[in-house]
């Protein structure tokens, strides 16, 4: 089995004392710099068809999410250790330690959620942040996608019920949580390597725990967090990118970009021919699409 090492040649691999304990992160390039977030089910091998082309411009930062990956596992109730204000800590501490005060960010699903807490905690780190596929915590899109909306519902539920239930079969939940995301409804589009990489992650009793924690954070922590900044008049003051895959966020479904200018006045969007893993359904336009904006 190719190690997730293997996908990112000639990038530096870095476990990074953090709020959280280790994360792990691979970095290269120079230029600017610009930290890339997975999204659920996933980890950094999520960029690994983009990262080495966008680190011939800038400098690139692929990390896990705490509970994700290669990254620690705190210990966590109620979503308590999962809220993306604590996952954005982490974000600055990885950044900080590599020498980098002031970054562009690029979130991918809850790595999106993750962004968006950093933009609104700490505006003055980011000079740019990219939003892939993702709709404001506190909107409902779930028409465009009520199957992933389900499962968001599920992961939220109280524990132990989605833990235990998903330990029977963790691959299985995986693997058709990745294959209902694309637009082609194949796991084609990850490739073995990456497919072993993201099941090695998920198959660990810790980590689901970690993975529904996140969602309960994002179900009543985070949403809290968010209503307080919406009654603070908090807004996103960096250029921010809202990319949408056609097949997630279909046009007929509510405007993305007019759902996210309630919360920015620099808000674009970017709408691809693809499901829910832009990176990996349409790397190159993707590619292009974030090149031109960052």
């Amino acid at each position: 089995m190719s190690s997730p090492t293997d996908l990112f040649p000639g990038f530096a691999s870095h476990w990074i004392d953090a709020p959280a304990g280790k994360i792990f992160a691979r970095v290269r390039g120079e230029g600017r710099p610009v930290a890339l977030l997975h999204g659920f089910g996933q980890t950094h091998v999520a960029w690994r068809k983009i990262a080495p082309a966008l680190a011939k411009r800038f400098t690139v930062v692929a990390m896990d999410l705490r509970g994700y990956g290669w990254s620690s596992v705190p210990a966590s109730e109620n979503g308590e250790s999962y809220t993306k204000r604590e996952m954005a800590g982490d974000v600055v501490a990885v950044m900080e330690s590599l020498g980098h005060v002031r970054f562009a960010l690029v979130g991918h699903d809850r790595g999106a959620r993750v962004g968006q807490r950093l933009a609104l905690d700490q505006p003055g780190r980011l000079d740019k942040l990219a939003l892939v596929n993702i709709a404001p915590i506190d909107d409902d899109f779930g028409d465009g996608d009520l199957q992933r909306v389900g499962r968001a519902r599920f992961l939220a539920a109280e524990a132990p019920k989605p833990e235990e239930l998903i330990g029977l079969d963790s691959i299985g939940f995986l693997d058709d949580a990745l294959k209902n995301g694309v637009k082609a409804k194949s796991l084609d589009a990850f490739g073995a390597d990456a497919l072993a990489a993201y099941r090695q992650a998920f198959n660990d009793p810790a980590r689901i725990h970690a993975f529904c924690e996140d969602f309960r954070a994002g179900a009543t922590i985070d949403r809290e967090h968010l209503e307080a900044d919406r009654a603070e008049g908090k807004t996103l003051n960096m250029p921010t990118l809202v990319v949408a895959g056609e097949a997630t966020f279909p046009k007929s479904s509510p405007s993305l970009s007019a759902a996210w200018r309630e919360w920015g006045d620099e808000i674009i969007e970017a709408r691809l021919d693809c499901g829910l893993f832009p990176m990996e359904e349409a790397p190159q336009e993707t590619l292009a699409v974030l090149e031109k904006f960052l």
